[in-house]
């Protein structure tokens, strides 16, 4: 239990980071930033698994790959939610909904507590009910004083707990599921790297300090991600909902 606090809380500050760490990247766009954090995190992933001896997991997730044809659907599903997220996570403050999205970041805790108890049912301690309660009264106000509640942060809110309910499902290795997440997610970010009105060389060329910025996003990207799912599966789902409030 402690581990996966600390874990949450750690990726907690490593993902408000990354937040702020996307408007220091110019000239790169949301979209570009995105592409970046899916390549850079395969080679930070494969020194992970090798350093965590975790190899053996992604061989065993190949051979459930041959004899459960579903397990396809349920990978590329896996991917393609945790993939919305990074996109909007990266393309939110370049483009003006950085508000929206920590607004769903607001409110995702809520949510999580609600499907822990509705498809786990799990129950809280009085002082977790307590946080629960006072958070949903500040939640309320905020949502009341600005009077909106935009796209961006419905996909936050309803986005991120099908993912996490999806992986303690298939009871894979965070690192492991991760490593599949990216690889799917390969092709779409080269295709965006690809697509680009300016190419990758002349933006690097134009600021040389990119050949530093983005290989660091890709460790700290990578770092984050893997910390919040190893938290997600040593926590209750509202737990780990409720340490959610340390982020926004």
């Amino acid at each position: 239990m402690k581990q996966g606090v600390a874990l949450s809380v750690l990726s907690s500050f490593l993902f408000a980071a990354l937040y702020y760490y996307a408007t220091v990247l110019e000239p790169l766009s949301g979209a570009s930033i995105f592409a970046w954090r899916v390549v850079l995190a395969l080679p930070v992933l494969a020194l992970l698994l090798s350093r965590a001896r975790n190899w053996k997991t992604v061989h065993e997730i190949h051979q459930r790959l041959r004899r459960e044809a579903r397990l396809w659907g349920f990978l590329l599903l896996s991917g393609a939610l945790i993939g919305v997220q990074l996109l909007l996570f990266m393309w939110a403050p370049l483009h003006g909904y950085g508000l929206d999205v920590a607004m769903g970041y607001f409110l995702l805790p809520l949510a999580m507590v609600v499907a822990g108890r509705v498809f786990y049912k799990e129950r809280l301690s009085p002082f977790q009910r307590a946080a629960v309660v006072l958070a949903a009264i500040g939640v309320a106000h905020e949502l009341f004083r600005v009077g909106a509640f935009s796209w961006a942060t419905a996909v936050v809110m309803f986005g991120y707990p099908p993912y996490f309910m999806l992986r303690r499902h298939l009871r894979m290795n965070a690192l492991a599921g991760l490593w599949f997440d990216m690889i799917l997610l390969t092709p779409i970010a080269l295709w965006v790297l690809y697509q680009q009105d300016i190419s990758v060389l002349a933006q690097f060329a134009g600021r040389p300090s990119l050949w530093v910025l983005v290989p660091l996003l890709g460790a700290i990207s990578s770092t984050a991600l893997v910390c919040y799912l190893a938290a997600s599966r040593r926590l209750p789902l509202g737990l780990f909902g409720i340490l959610g409030y340390v982020e926004p």
